[in-house]
């Protein structure tokens, strides 16, 4: 871990802000809030926690707190994926809850 102390962690950050860039693209675009959240990709956080990695590298000494670091982001970019993907789920359908449900008739009888 020591080699890649220098030149791996600035090169692991790089690959991390060029991940985050091009993941939150999608926030510049003219959209409502929930559909430029809605097109976020999973580069941002991938971006993210390759910058916390980078980090990591760089400074060993502050492992703990960078792991929690690393462990929040996770949590977090889950939590807002389910969240997002549970608002966009009822509101495409919303013809569908209003729909009785109807049993198939039993072909036995």
């Amino acid at each position: 871990m020591i080699a890649l102390g220098g030149w791996g962690s600035t090169v692991v950050m790089a690959l991390g802000v060029a991940f985050w860039l091009w993941g939150s693209w999608p926030l510049l675009g003219r959209a409502s809030v929930l559909r430029q959240l809605h097109g976020l990709s999973v580069a941002d956080g991938l971006g993210s926690a390759l910058i916390v990695v980078g980090l990591l590298l760089r400074r060993p000494p502050e492992w703990p707190l960078l792991v929690l670091a690393l462990g929040s982001l996770l949590v977090w970019n889950t939590l807002l994926s389910a969240v997002l993907a549970s608002s966009a789920h009822g509101a495409r359908r919303p013809e569908a809850s209003a729909a009785p449900l109807e049993r198939p008739p039993d072909p036995h009888g």
